[in-house]
């Protein structure tokens, strides 16, 4: 073989090579399940792989029971405990299978009583504050999951009995939001129970206007505690401090002077009131004390009886 048929092979061989490698390196899917991957008991669901344009099969498969379908999509009506588990999905375009797409995990939950969320110290916080959100069951669960509005996966914790901290150091406004709870146990780790009530946590943030807004507020606060023991006169008519208080003295004395004036004629027709009333009373009590008029006189008597002597009834002798 001649050196150039020899090169021309190899690049031939190499070229081949090169377009099988290619036809191999397909793009992976991705799997999803709408509305979510948590489920309640009875709701329903569908499972969909999507690959690129052009794919001729899809094959959907549940890791846990090692069954599978070839179709792009699960649709179910009502979530079932035995539907639970791992999910993944691959495509073939031509004779070569695309690698498998990220493993989705399937839950049911309400399927026990749902636990209790709590933050320490408080639901609003300032930025830069630590908060732990504490997930309590009453039962002897071992594993929690916390979620959050939003994101798309949930927060886990170690193996933990019946409660679980989630620590949120130096929180920001992005940690804002509504957040729920799960607990579940590890031997059944797809079976959750109901989620926890909301709780809102709240990254309160005070802007420079709100501080000037505060202080203003202080300020008036004040000046309205110092007025209560200040008489302020108006502008226009705002004196000195001694010429004030000299008008104030004059006009005090004024007042004194016509109160007394008034109490001095007050006083003045009483008097003329009470002699006039004094008159006619001294009048009246001088036409009862007229004098007496005289006495009659007795004429003397004598009794033939007693021999010619006077009466002598009386006790007096006579003249």
């Amino acid at each position: 073989m001649s050196p150039t048929m020899a090169a021309a092979f190899c690049l031939g061989l190499c070229l081949g090579q090169v377009i099988q490698a290619q036809k191999g390196l397909l793009p992976k899917p991705s799997l999803q399940a709408r509305p979510s991957s948590l489920v309640p008991l009875g709701k329903p669901v569908t499972i969909s792989c999507q690959g690129p344009p052009g794919a001729d099969l899809y094959r959907l498969e549940e890791l846990i029971s090692r069954k599978y379908l070839d179709q792009a999509e699960l649709s179910i009506s009502a979530m079932e405990q035995r539907f639970v588990g791992r999910y993944r999905c691959s495509y073939q375009s031509g004779t070569s299978w695309s690698p498998p797409s990220n493993q989705l995990e399937l839950v049911a939950t309400g399927v026990f009583t749902k636990p209790s969320l709590s933050a320490q110290p408080s639901t609003a916080v300032a930025p830069g504050v630590d908060v732990t959100l504490r997930c309590h069951s009453q039962y002897s669960f071992d594993q929690f999951a916390l979620y959050k509005e939003g994101d798309t996966g949930p927060y886990k914790t170690p193996e933990r009995w019946y409660q679980a901290d989630f620590p949120i150091t130096t929180v920001t406004a992005a940690h804002s939001g509504t957040y729920r709870c799960y607990s579940f146990s590890s031997r059944s780790p797809y079976l959750w129970s109901a989620p926890s009530d909301p709780l809102e946590l709240v990254v309160t943030e005070f802007s420079e206007a709100s501080k000037k807004l505060n202080h203003s507020l202080v300020n008036e606060v004040a000046t309205a505690e110092t007025s209560r023991n200040i008489t302020i006169l108006p502008k226009e008519s705002d004196p000195p401090t001694g010429l004030a208080f000299q008008y104030y003295t004059k006009s005090n004395l004024v007042r004194i002077c016509l109160g007394a004036v008034i109490l001095i004629l007050l006083v003045g027709l009483l008097a003329e009131d009470w002699h006039s009333r004094k008159k006619p009373l001294m009048h009246r009590v001088r036409a009862v004390h007229r004098p007496l008029p005289p006495l009659p006189q007795t004429q003397k008597s004598h009794s033939c009886q007693d021999g010619g002597r006077p009466d002598d009834r009386n006790g007096f002798p006579s003249l």
